[in-house]
């Protein structure tokens, strides 16, 4: 059962994150490897694969999220690279960003949208 919700969640991540789910692993490897498997197989191997919610309403989701910690810069630029990955517009994207000043305040709903902007400007170039 562990090796099959791993592959299932890599295999998320890996659509998802298009820089491949396993770098992230190797990275954790050296410091926390079982935390690297929690990572693969809790987030993406049961939640992020369920039926209830496609894929692009849940990266959108999870962007608002994302926006609305404030203090989670580096996933929130996976997270709005994936939304873009997974079929989200760069508008839908400005608008989960901006209603996050009603819930987050003004600061977190600029940090989301610098970082948007930085993620569409990779994505140009």
């Amino acid at each position: 059962m562990e090796n099959e919700r791993y592959a299932r969640g890599l295999a998320l991540l890996e659509r998802i994150d298009g820089c491949g789910g396993e770098a992230v692993v190797r990275r954790l490897a050296g410091i926390a490897p079982d935390f690297a498997r929690y990572l693969v197989e809790f987030p993406f191997g049961d939640i992020m694969g369920r039926p209830g919610l496609d894929l692009k309403s849940r990266e959108l989701i999870t962007v608002a999220a994302l926006t609305a910690l404030g203090n989670a810069r580096p996933q929130l630029l996976v997270h709005l690279a994936a939304a873009l990955r997974v079929g989200c517009t760069r508008a839908e994207l400005i608008e989960v960003c901006m209603q996050m000043a009603v819930y987050a305040g003004f600061p977190a709903a600029l940090n989301g949208l610098f970082a948007a902007q930085e993620v569409f400007a990779a994505e140009e170039s």
